[in-house]
């Protein structure tokens, strides 16, 4: 995922941090600099509500997936991470939630 905090506020002429920061503040959220510019690690959910309410967007403006930085298990660091298709993979297998086996087909 990628953060697009500072672009989403620039998009509605918020373009100091600091005035940011005062909006936020003023409905109970004190976010650093570092999780408003860089890439936070985690982000509440409660934040999010925050932040969407005072800049007027969804979270999709705030969260922009990145789906082919996603590596599948064992593959090499070195090698793209290949187009997953139905076929290419193991087939699934469905599981009861409970544990028990499911009947014979």
């Amino acid at each position: 995922m990628k953060w697009n905090l500072r672009l989403a506020a620039a998009n509605r002429g918020i373009w100091k941090a600091s005035e940011l920061q005062r909006m936020l503040a003023g409905h109970g959220l004190a976010i650093s600099a570092g999780k408003m510019s860089g890439n936070p690690a985690s982000i509440k959910l409660s934040d999010l509500d925050v932040i969407c309410a005072v800049l007027g967007c969804g979270v999709g403006e705030l969260l922009i997936p990145q789906p082919e930085l996603v590596k599948r298990a064992g593959e090499r660091p070195d090698r793209p991470a290949a187009a997953s298709s139905p076929a290419g993979g193991p087939p699934v297998t469905p599981r009861r939630r409970d544990g028990r086996s499911l009947p014979p087909a």
